[in-house]
């Protein structure tokens, strides 16, 4: 209660004072344009073209943070009329605009670079427009920024009908640019989708025409969207149930044909993305089993992950090493096995332990794991820091899978299998004391759950999933080292879980895509490209608490009663 009224009353507070809100407004984009410009992001990004000759990285960058102050102070309405909001959103994109100005000259007239690396000549050239004079440059700046602003107060100020092909087709433009890297090898590497390719781009990017042509398509696209939608979705929900499902799995069909089919036209880099998006699956769906439904949040889950990854390179090395000469078939099982046994071994400690204390007590045991590997002790065994050499690659009928879009397709096979094994643990009657355990400990155990065979079920099978994601990583590699084994992994499959709804095994593979597969994809950035990952998570949890594809579960502990109502009626008028 005591926060409706804080938050009321700042709402108040904003309405009675507009200017003091558009001041702020301008000076929160000023200030998000000047970290960007500190930590070195325009600089880097103003060397990627979006549109060839035309747009870099860095302007669409600089102009998106220009536009949002108009958007913001156009999306509140704190001003009577169209004319008040353009007003307001001018004098923010003059503020916004302001700062980048006075930090041109400041870099123009002050030698800060030696406490600022990344205020260079180059990025003064960016931010003067390449004017030979920095005055006029900085000048330049506040028009832009006034400009830009009041687009964006237009463009969210116009009906729906015109905004939504806008936005749309300034998306579409925008990703093809951003994502050529994946894009132009998938219609390059085909004689059907080649001529698409020399339509659209060259080999150093987006061309105009190819800009002009995406932008006029997606919006065509959201156009007839608007004016059929209606109709397709009204004759959709007045069809029989039965032809409903029938479409549903077409579309599924038809979705994971095109995903099994990417890496192959795409090539090696896209093929290895698609690899550690499926390894981080499977790994995913075994958190999800410890948390998702058990409700035990593991820190220390790794272990399982290096503990497969160990047991398929001392089982098929060419090291000195290596314990027996097996292939990786014959390893694997051996490997999940292994996972499995660690598991059960590892959950005993923390039987007892709930809560937070139970993410600290595993992650010790998963830094424990990782500092036997490290030890002098374990070397002999293990190897120590030079790690496992030579550990050779699947083969199959003769077949060896060689290259990352062929271990893909074991991934791919290996996550198929595993989400069947997940769904089916899921349904079960195991499945549901999992979920009991996780609702409240004490009320399963007076109804005759077994906590500790149902816990250490849960450790093990949650740690299987992990020991075979390992074991396809050691062959992946070639090679292992206890450093490719760090905490980082098990907070980011934990990540994904969150990201994507917890206990919901579509949202993990949906968590994957967003977590792994966006930062892989944007590698090119070096390690601006963990920004984006964290942009991604806040993003993420103020847009969908529950995540991206939450489980029916989830969905019905976090809705309000009000809520609740609403998607009935609005399931009500469907089936009307």
């Amino acid at each position: 209660m005591s926060f409706e009224v804080v938050a009321s009353s700042r709402v108040e507070q904003v309405r009675h004072d507009p200017w003091r809100h558009t001041l702020a407004v301008g000076l929160a984009c000023g200030a998000a344009v000047l970290f960007m410009a500190t930590v070195g992001i325009l600089g880097m990004f103003n060397n990627r073209p979006i549109i060839v000759d035309l747009l870099t990285l860095g302007y669409a960058t600089l102009a998106l943070a220009l536009m949002l102050a108009g958007i913001v102070v156009a999306v509140r309405r704190l001003f009577a009329g169209l004319g008040g909001a353009l007003v307001a959103a001018a004098v923010a994109g003059l503020i916004a605009a302001g700062v980048a100005a006075l930090l041109a000259v400041l870099i123009a007239t002050v030698n800060l670079r030696q406490v600022f690396v990344a205020y260079d000549p180059a990025l003064l050239k960016f931010l003067t427009f390449s004017q030979p004079s920095v005055a006029l440059g900085a000048l330049l700046m506040l028009p832009f920024g006034v400009a830009l602003a009041v687009a964006g107060a237009l463009l969210v100020s116009l009906p729906e009908p015109i905004r939504r092909p806008l936005t749309t087709g300034l998306l579409a433009t925008g990703g093809a640019g951003l994502f050529q890297e994946l894009i132009r090898p998938v219609l390059a590497n085909n004689a059907v989708t080649k001529p698409v390719h020399d339509l659209l781009y060259t080999w150093t990017g987006l061309m105009p025409r190819g800009a002009i042509i995406i932008f006029l398509v997606a919006a065509g696209m959201s156009l007839a969207r608007i004016a059929f939608g209606d109709t397709i979705e009204i004759r959709y929900y007045r069809l029989s149930a039965g032809s409903r499902r029938r479409v549903r799995w077409g579309f599924l069909a038809l979705a994971a044909v095109l995903f099994v089919l990417l890496p192959a036209f795409a090539g090696n880099f896209v093929g290895q993305v698609m690899l550690m998006v499926g390894l981080f699956i499977l790994m995913g769906m075994g958190l999800n089993i410890e948390v998702g439904l058990a409700g035990l949040l593991d820190l220390g889950f790794v272990a399982f992950y290096a503990v497969g990854a160990y047991t398929t390179a001392l089982l098929t090395a060419n090291d000195p090493h290596a314990l027996a000469q097996l292939t990786w078939w014959q390893a694997m099982p051996l490997a999940v096995l292994a996972s499995i046994i660690v598991g059960v071994i590892f959950g005993i400690p923390v039987l007892k332990v709930r809560g937070d204390y139970l993410a600290v007590a595993t992650m010790g045991l998963g830094e424990i794991v990782r500092v036997i590997v490290l030890s002098d002790a374990a070397a002999p065994l293990l190897a120590g820091a030079k790690g496992i050499l030579q550990i050779p690659r699947p083969e199959l009928l003769g077949q060896a899978f060689n290259t990352p879009v062929a271990l893909f397709y074991i991934a791919l096979a290996s996550s198929v299998v595993a989400g069947y094994c997940a769904l089916r643990l899921e349904n079960s009657r195991l499945g549901r004391a999992w979920m009991a355990i996780r609702d409240d400990e004490d009320v399963a155990q007076a109804l005759g759950i077994n906590l500790i065979r149902v816990k250490l079920l849960a450790y093990g099978l949650g740690a299987a999933f992990a020991g075979l994601a390992g074991s396809i990583f050691a062959t992946m590699l070639g090679s292992i080292y206890p450093h490719s084994f760090q905490l980082l992994i098990s907070i980011n499959v934990l990540a994904l879980i969150i990201v994507g709804g917890m206990g919901s095994l579509p949202g993990v593979a949906v968590g994957a895509l967003v977590l792994i597969g966006l930062p892989e994809m944007l590698r090119e950035f070096g390690e601006f490209r963990f920004l984006f990952y964290g942009l991604a998570i806040i993003a993420v949890m103020r847009l969908k608490p529950d995540g991206l594809w939450p489980s029916a579960a989830r969905q019905r502990e976090l809705r309000t009663d009000e809520e609740v109502r609403r998607a009935r009626e609005i399931e009500l008028g469907k089936a009307g």
